[in-house]
C-alpha cells in the first residue's frame, strides 16, 4: 500500500483546503490571536515583546540547531530496527531505551511502531516510554546541558532496568501483537510527505540571525550597541519577537491532515528540514506560552511562582508525574520551562521526564490502547522511586 495514499487520501497537502485547515487548527489559531491581542494592548505589549524575544533568542534558535544535529545523526546512522529487534531479544529493552533517550520523539515512535508490529517485547515498549523525554529534551539540552545529561542518563538506565524486569516478570509474549497484522493506521505513523512549510526560507534566515544574536546575548554582549541610532529601539528584542511570531504563525497554520494526534505534525521519514522547522515551531509555541504565563503571574499579579511551589515541595514531583501522563510534548515542555526558570526543582523535572511518553504515546494509543495505558501506569513506578529518592537525598 502506498504510504502517501494512506495519509492523504490521494489529495496531498496542496489539495488540503485552507478552510479545513483553519477549522482543524482553531485552538492553535486562538493562541495566535490571543498573543496578537496581548501585543496590541498597551498594558501587556512590552511584556509580550520581551517574553517572546527572550524565547526566540534564548530557546528557539538553539533548539533549531540542536534538532538539526540530532535528526542528521538519526539519518546518518539509520539501520533496520525491526531486524535488530528480532535478532537481539535479550537486549531489546537496552536498545529501546537508547533510542528513547535520543532527544525528540523520533526514536521512541520507531520503537513503538516495532512493538505494534510484534517485533518488540512489552518490556522494550516500557523501556522506551520510560527513557524518552520527547521534545522537552531538546529544550533542556539547548538550555542546560548539565541537567540534561543527568536526567537523560538516569532515565535511560531506569528504562533498561524497568524493561528487563517487565520481560522477566511477564515474559516476552505479554501483550504481544501479531507481526502479520498490518493496518492503514500503522502505515500512517511511518509515512512521509513533501509537506514543506511555507516561508521556510524566511524561517531559516531568521534562525541564522537568531543564533548569532542569541550567542552574543549568552556571552553577555549586547548586540544593540552595534546598531548605531537604532540601538535606542532595542532592535535585538524586536528581531526575537518577530522570529517568535513567525514560528507561532507557521505552527498555528500547519496541521497535517490524517494525523490529528501527533502534536508536532512530523513523521520520522519527513525531510530533515521539515522536521526541524515543525518541531522547533511546536516547542517555541509552548515555551512562549510558558514564558508569558510565568511573566504575567510575576509582573502583573505579583506571584512568586518559585515560592509557591516551595510551599508544596513534597507534592511537586507527584504533580510533575501526573502532568507526564498527559499525551504529547506540550505540557512537558512547560514543565521543563518552569525548571529552567527555577520555579520547580530537579526532582520534579526528573519525575516528569521518566513519566512522560512524548508524542510516542499517540501511535501507541491508536494501535495498542490497552498496552499503552498499562505501560503509562507502569512508567509511574520508576518515576516515583527515582523522583522522590532524588528529592529526599538532595533537596529535602
Amino acid at each position: 500500500m502506498n504510504t502517501q495514499t494512506v495519509i492523504f487520501n490521494n489529495r496531498g497537502v496542496s489539495g488540503f483546503k485552507f478552510g479545513e485547515r483553519v477549522l482543524a487548527n482553531r485552538w492553535r489559531l486562538s493562541i495566535l490571536f490571543l498573543l496578537t491581542a496581548l501585543f496590541a494592548y498597551e498594558g501587556t505589549s512590552e511584556l509580550v515583546v520581551r517574553s517572546m524575544g527572550d524565547a526566540f533568542l534564548q530557546v528557539t534558535a538553539f533548539v533549531a540547531g540542536t534538532l538539526a544535529l540530532v535528526f542528521w545523526f538519526e539519518r546518518k546512522f539509520a539501520f533496520d530496527l525491526g531486524e535488530v529487534m528480532r535478532n537481539n531479544l535479550r537486549w531489546q529493552p537496552a536498545i529501546a531505551s537508547a533510542l528513547g533517550a535520543i532527544p525528540g520523539c523520533g526514536g521512541a515512535i520507531i520503537v513503538v511502531t516495532q512493538f505494534t508490529k510484534g517485533y518488540a517485547s512489552f518490556g522494550a515498549f516500557i523501556a522506551v516510554l520510560v527513557s524518552t523525554m520527547g521534545d522537552a529534551a531538546i529544550l533542556l539540552v539547548a538550555r542546560d546541558p548539565k541537567s540534561a545529561l543527568i536526567v537523560i542518563s538516569i532515565s535511560m538506565v531506569a528504562g533498561v532496568i524497568s524493561g528487563m524486569i517487565v520481560d522477566a516478570v511477564h515474559g516476552r509474549d505479554f501483550m504481544a501483537i501479531d507481526p502479520e497484522k498490518q493496518t492503514a493506521d500503522q502505515t500512517r505513523f511511518e509515512g512521509s510527505s513533501d509537506d514543506r512549510p511555507p516561508l521556510t526560507n524566511v524561517w531559516i534566515a531568521m534562525i541564522a540571525i537568531g543564533i548569532v544574536l542569541g550567542l552574543a546575548v549568552a556571552l553577555q554582549y549586547n548586540p544593540d550597541v552595534f546598531m548605531g541610532p537604532l540601538a535606542a529601539y532595542n532592535p535585538t528584542m524586536w528581531v526575537g519577537f518577530t522570529g517568535a511570531m513567525l514560528c507561532i504563525a507557521m505552527w498555528a497554520y500547519s496541521k497535517r491532515p490524517g494525523l490529528p494526534g501527533l502534536g508536532t505534525d512530523t513523521l520520522p521519514n519527513d525531510s530533515l528540514t521539515t522536521r526541524v522547522v515543525k518541531d522547533t515551531n511546536f516547542v517555541t509555541a509552548w515555551v512562549v506560552m510558558a514564558f508569558l504565563m510565568y511573566e504575567i503571574a510575576s509582573s502583573k499579579f505579583g506571584l512568586d511562582v518559585g515560592a509557591l511551589f516551595e510551599g508544596w515541595a513534597l507534592l511537586v514531583p507527584a504533580i510533575a508525574i501526573l502532568v507526564g501522563f498527559v499525551p504529547g510534548c506540550g505540557p512537558q515542555v512547560v514543565v521543563t520551562t518552569l525548571y529552567l526558570a527555577g520555579a520547580i526543582p530537579l526532582s520534579a523535572q526528573m519525575s516528569n521526564a521518566i513519566a512522560n511518553d512524548g508524542d510516542a504515546l499517540f501511535p501507541a494509543l491508536a494501535l495498542a490502547p490497552r498496552a499503552a495505558i498499562l505501560a503509562t501506569l507502569y512508567s509511574a513506578i520508576p518515576a516515583v522511586i527515582i523522583g522522590y529518592s532524588w528529592f529526599f537525598l538532595f533537596e529535602f
